[in-house]
């Protein structure tokens, strides 16, 4: 179940807004999603961008995720993750043939809540383990931020996207 689409707390500690921030951008992305049929949720809407679909979008936010909080930070082997895939180019937005948008959000969410318990058990000023990335020298809290930014920006192209598919326009 996606988190509720509210704001975190106007005074709360820096782990309680920073997570608050990002669960509402990961909440806007389920809203921006709801009833849309499967056959839209692949629909190229964007010529010169065809990966760039909803399902697209969910399935790289769910292995952007994975990357910055088990890859990166934690260490973890990158190897079953597509964003380190060099063939196809943009493997983490390419969706298998029956592969449904809620599957897909499931998914999302899962790794979400993963991310979460990260964050949760590790000071914001830890730095990432990967020995090979050089990104891995970012704080926790960077890497809290960054995924704030990524999601928002991706739940924008979402907002886009559904509104040129179906006319679907909401403030989240």
């Amino acid at each position: 179940m996606p988190p509720p689409r509210q704001r975190p707390p106007f005074v709360a500690d820096e782990r309680t807004q920073l997570v608050g921030w990002l669960d509402l951008q990961r909440a806007i992305v389920h809203y921006k999603c709801e009833g849309l049929p499967d056959g839209d949720a692949r629909r190229v809407v964007l010529p010169t961008s065809p990966l760039m679909t909803v399902a697209g979008l969910v399935s790289h936010l769910r292995w952007t995720e994975h990357n910055w909080f088990e890859v990166i930070f934690l260490g973890g082997p990158a190897a079953d993750n597509p964003l380190y895939w060099r063939e196809p180019e943009d493997a983490d937005m390419r969706v298998e043939d029956g592969v449904s948008l809620a599957r897909l959000l499931e998914e999302y969410d899962r790794q979400c809540r993963r991310s979460n318990e990260i964050v949760a058990a590790h000071g914001l000023d830890e730095t990432g383990r990967h020995p090979e990335l050089r990104s891995a020298q970012a704080t926790l809290r960077w890497m809290v931020i960054h995924m704030v930014e990524e999601t928002a920006r991706h739940a924008g192209h979402l907002d886009t996207i559904r509104e040129t598919l179906d006319g679907r326009k909401g403030y989240y």
